[in-house]
């Protein structure tokens, strides 16, 4: 989820534009929001015309949508507000429709905006990962587990949990008169939309309803407040830690430099094994997370230890050159 920092913007600002792409029907209007300009992932606010249909299809991406106003009838059955869905890359949705229009936040993971219609499940699709949830109805709010936590009196709802990278997707809410006097960043990229309500906070004043963030990792935020209180929708690319501080100067550099510290401080046999074993760290785990690129970082980081004159470990598989 590479993207360029949007922070701070409001959708209601602009104007719906029609999404006119191949196989994609008539009727379906978007506000894009932010868009990885390599892989055309990206989340746009959408609105269904009045009588817009969608014949079953796949995608060649994992797909989220979430329902803000309207209803959308898939298969069976009509999806009102705070419908939530998560379709896999390659699971077959059913049609869907809506009578008189639905605006939705959709979400394209890996690619830009596609359908291909179909009514069976591509080959080595994860059907078991398709989740459907009537947030609103079905669902609780939850204090927050993630430590350390936020201020009393944000709670969350969770919608989705990647096990393999702790990236998650859910919503939340801001009761009234909820204050965070701290700064906060994380290791993660996260964004937001506001589905309804205004909060403040310090380096970007009011985000009304249709506000909107995408923010990169070590990017300071904070502190924030709500009068009124809010109803956020929100993701994050992995593990969602919060590293509280006071200081609202520092740069992204440097509030890496700070979580890596804290790593190697409140981890340091882990640390020590990353630095001075087999560097290769292969994920035994999920096998398929270790790409060509993930291994070109890692001869990145031995070549780095070289030059740092770090001792470790050879067992490898990639060639290298030792010089003097």
């Amino acid at each position: 989820m590479a993207r360029k920092h949007i922070e701070p913007f409001v959708d209601r600002d602009i104007h719906f534009k029609k999404l006119e792409l191949k196989g994609i029907p008539g009727g379906y209007n978007y506000k894009m929001l932010s868009i990885d300009e390599d892989t055309g992932a990206c989340t746009m606010t959408v609105q269904w015309d009045a009588g817009y249909r969608q014949p079953p299809s796949v995608a060649y991406s994992d797909v989220e949508i979430f329902i803000m106003d309207g209803a959308l009838k898939v298969g069976d059955r009509v999806w009102a507000k705070g419908g939530y869905f998560f379709v896999p890359r390659g699971v077959s949705l059913p049609a869907f429709s809506t009578e008189k229009g639905c605006f939705a936040l959709v979400m394209y993971n890996d690619t830009e905006p596609h359908i291909v219609e179909s009514d069976q499940d591509m080959d080595g699709a994860e059907r078991e990962g398709l989740i459907q949830l009537a947030t609103y109805d079905d669902m609780s709010w939850q204090m927050p587990t993630l430590f350390p936590q936020t201020a009393t009196g944000c709670l969350l709802k969770l919608l989705h949990f990647d096990e393999k990278t702790h990236a998650m997707t859910f919503l939340y809410t801001m009761t009234p008169g909820f204050k965070q006097d701290n700064i906060s960043y994380h290791d993660c990229a996260e964004e937001a939309y506001h589905v309804w309500g205004t909060s403040w906070m310090m380096q970007f004043g009011n985000l009304p309803t249709g506000g909107y963030f995408w923010r990169p990792a070590y990017v300071n935020h904070g502190a924030f407040a709500s009068d009124h209180g809010i109803l956020g929708f929100g993701r994050t690319d992995g593990d969602l830690h919060n590293h509280f501080h006071w200081n609202p100067y520092s740069n992204p550099a440097e509030n890496a430099d700070r979580a890596a510290a804290r790593l190697i401080r409140q981890k340091p046999e882990l640390n020590k094994w990353m630095w001075t074993k087999d560097h290769n760290h292969f994920d035994f785990e999920y096998a398929a997370a270790y790409t060509a690129e993930s291994e070109d970082e890692r001869v990145h980081i031995h070549e780095a230890m070289h030059a740092m004159g770090v001792e470790h470990d050879h067992d490898h598989d990639h060639h290298h050159h030792h010089h003097d």
